[in-house]
């Protein structure tokens, strides 16, 4: 979270210097939306930050506006963030406005200078038919010698697009081709690109704004998403061979992703939707976070989330239980807000299952699998005064088991399915007393394990 006022994307997340360096969309003066800053904070381990001054503040021709999304890299010792520079240009700041990208450069990772000769890319270089507007949220990568930028847009169609440049030094840019674009379900604009690669697979990871649903996927106003496939070099292309869902619930958008010393794959995403209630943002001064880390895996062909390891060492007071028979619901004798919980079910003959999370005061955050359907749901409709509403995924059971890997906090809950296969992210805010745990069964089921740690 911010010190102060309001939080958006996650921006310029990377490795320098001993620290994972992490910057943020930020507004420091009020918890809504404002022109946007770059805060920033500092890690060792992933878990605990310490905050850093303002890295970027609004105020140049080309950001007047703001200082929008954007990544960063290390070249030749010295930290370079590029950026959108955002202008308003009419008197409806929704629609009159333009867009280019800029470089800010510092040698100690904390104090940053902007480039003289910004904006690096600017109007002429966005190609025909592109939008003149929507051109934002650079994230740059090297390959074999050379920079690379992929930036979000669309073809004024509305039809989502990324594009991709090439340079040799980050300040002189050449338009290489249309990266990917969306066939007219996927989409109206495409925000917050990246490009990586796991062992032998390159993905595209994007967050397609104005998404229609597709099953029980991309339920919310704008999704997130990633494509794997294989990156063509020469044509700049990227041939898919298929994209799913980042998070399968309610609160995860404009991820970002950085390659760790460690040779992690390791993704931090912002913990809210826009256009959505925030209770925060009155009384308490603030708005918006970031998920945990969570590295991104390839195992046996599937993709995997986890959170990361280290927060393992933050691990307090342990609770456990074993073999637990099931039908109707057992108060699980312990309780708390902010803990990690391990839980596998043995789903039995029950049609349906579950756990109850932050209860009390008749609040409830209920997760529960409906094996006739094969189907996870988060429900959140009696998790306190946020949004409520439910997301279901279809997972299916491993050996007739359901393994849940449950982050609780004041105000929030991620919940990781089956080792990772998938994930469910909301925000909750239940009242102080909403504490306890339950567990439940529509028919008969075990609770084979259930291990519990607070986090200090």
């Amino acid at each position: 979270m911010g010190e102060f006022g309001w939080m958006n994307d996650p921006n310029g997340f990377v490795p320098y210097r001993g620290n994972y360096h992490l910057f943020y969309q930020h507004y420091p003066y009020l918890p809504t939306w404002g022109p946007m800053h770059w805060g920033h904070a500092v890690s060792r381990d992933l878990i605990k930050w310490t905050y850093l001054p303002i890295a970027l503040a609004p105020g140049e021709s080309y950001d007047s506006g703001g200082c929008f999304s954007g990544s960063a890299i290390e070249k030749d010792g010295a930290l370079y963030l590029m950026y959108t520079g955002h202008v308003v240009t009419g008197p409806d700041s929704s629609k009159d406005y333009w867009q280019t990208q800029n470089l800010a450069v510092s040698e100690d990772g904390v104090f940053f200078r902007k480039y003289e000769g910004n904006p690096v890319i600017g109007l002429p270089q966005i190609p025909a038919g592109a939008s003149l507007k929507d051109f934002r949220d650079p994230k740059v990568f090297e390959r074999d010698g050379s920079y690379y930028v992929v930036i979000g847009s669309n073809d004024g169609q509305g039809n989502g697009q990324i594009l991709l440049y090439r340079s040799a030094d980050l300040t002189d840019w050449t338009f290489i081709g249309i990266m990917a674009k969306s066939g007219g379900e996927m989409g109206n604009n495409w925000e917050c690109p990246d490009f990586f690669s796991i062992g032998e697979t390159d993905f595209l990871m994007f967050s397609p704004q104005r998404m229609p649903p597709q099953g029980r996927d991309y339920g919310n106003l704008h999704s997130t998403l990633y494509m794997r496939g294989r990156w063509d070099e020469r044509s700049g292309e990227f041939h898919s061979v298929g994209y799913a869902p980042m998070d399968q619930g309610f609160d995860f958008y404009a991820p970002q992703s950085t390659l760790d010393e460690r040779g992690r794959r390791i993704v931090i995403g912002w913990m809210d939707m826009w256009e959505s209630e925030m209770p925060t943002q009155q009384g308490h001064q603030w708005a918006g976070a970031m998920t945990l880390p969570r590295e991104m895996i390839v195992l046996g062909g599937q993709v995997r989330f986890r959170p990361v390891a280290e927060i393992e060492n933050y691990r307090g007071e342990r609770f456990e239980l074993r073999d637990l028979a099931l039908e109707g619901e057992t108060i699980v004798e312990t309780a708390g807000d902010s803990y990690e919980l391990e839980a596998v079910f043995d789903a039995g003959d029950a049609a349906r299952f579950g756990l109850k999370l932050r209860v009390g005061g008749g609040e409830e955050t209920v997760l529960s699998y409906s094996q006739p359907e094969g189907v996870f749901a988060l429900d959140r409709n009696r998790s306190g005064i946020g949004p409520g509403g439910v997301r279901e995924t279809a997972i299916p059971l491993r050996d007739g088991k359901l393994m849940l890997r449950v982050f609780v906090d004041r105000s929030s809950l991620e919940v990781f399915l089956q080792d990772g296969e998938k994930v469910m992210t909301a925000r909750i805010y239940p009242g102080s007393g909403s504490l306890g745990i339950a567990a439940f069964s529509d028919g008969k089921s075990r609770l084979a394990s259930l291990r519990k740690w607070d986090i200090h």
